[in-house]
């Protein structure tokens, strides 16, 4: 069956099939790390549905949304060769009323860590995430965990409000040096790239070590050792269900959460890892 290329609501009731659906979204710039969430949606649904939506809200006016990387026939065929059923490319005054009065609020849980450095953005988020579930009605939906708070808060959101919608993380793909991939990798100089694998360097240095306190200054000392090419926005050891900073006795899964900005782009990695104190 040729891929469909949805632009509303109507093209979407029209394309859709009897079984299960599962919906990939994405703002386009398809690499490898989206291709293996259609992937994991392809083995699980017997429709795929890949949105592809550039979303205003959720970048601040000083942010990169002008900038973002638009590819769509790049990213058409990046899903035809996946097989996916369905792409979704709605324009944006058809996706947001201009005016527009309602949104979803992420809560406390949205403002801290990645939400403190951008303010509102998480809102923005859920708010896209929440229409998109509405107009795709999918049975199950991916994400990637490279984007891991992002991934918690769309599950409490699912929680909270009593959508039908399984949510499945999947694992971050990376470059051989263990740089994650990004839509965003592409902006990096020669230079930035060997000063960027530093994040993920810092995570795993981090991960080997044993108490809280270890695991953020042996993390923080490999961003340190980067640097003056690195501008750290944050470092943090977190709790993955509420993204709340661990204390120094705290047991169970955490999240080793990182931020920073190398050259003009600003890259985010994470790691997850156990804490088992003594």
């Amino acid at each position: 069956m040729d891929l469909i290329v949805a632009r509303g609501r109507e093209d979407l009731v029209k394309a859709r099939r009897t079984g299960t659906v599962a919906l990939v979204p994405t703002m386009g710039a398809l690499h490898e790390g989206h291709r293996s969430l259609i992937r994991q949606a392809r083995v699980r649904a017997d429709q795929v549905v890949v949105s592809i939506f550039v979303n205003p809200l959720q970048f601040a006016p000083n942010e990169d949304f002008s900038r973002y990387p638009r590819t769509f026939d790049a990213d058409l065929e990046v899903c035809r060769e996946e097989g996916v059923d369905v792409v979704f490319h709605p324009a944006a005054e058809d996706m947001y009323a201009a005016d527009r009065q309602v949104s979803v609020s992420a809560g406390e849980m949205g403002r801290v860590v990645e939400g403190a450095s951008r303010p509102g953005h998480f809102d923005g988020v859920l708010t896209i995430v929440l229409k998109l579930f509405n107009l795709v009605q999918p049975d199950l939906a991916v994400f990637g965990q490279k984007d891991a708070q992002q991934l918690a808060l769309i599950r409490r959101m699912v929680a909270d409000l009593d959508l039908p919608v399984e949510i499945l993380g999947a694992p971050t793909v990376r470059e051989p040096d263990g740089l994650a991939l990004s839509s965003r990798n592409r902006y990096l100089s020669d230079g930035d790239r060997q000063v960027a694998v530093a994040l993920s360097q810092a995570l795993r240095a981090g991960a080997a070590r044993l108490t809280p306190a270890e695991i953020r200054q042996t993390a923080r000392a490999v961003l340190d050792e980067a640097g003056p090419g690195l501008d750290l926005d944050y470092l943090a050891l977190v709790d993955p269900a509420t993204f709340a900073e661990v204390s120094e006795d705290y047991e169970g899964l955490a999240v080793l959460a990182v931020a920073a900005k190398v050259g003009s782009t600003r890259l985010i990695d994470n790691v997850t890892l156990t804490l088992n104190p003594a």
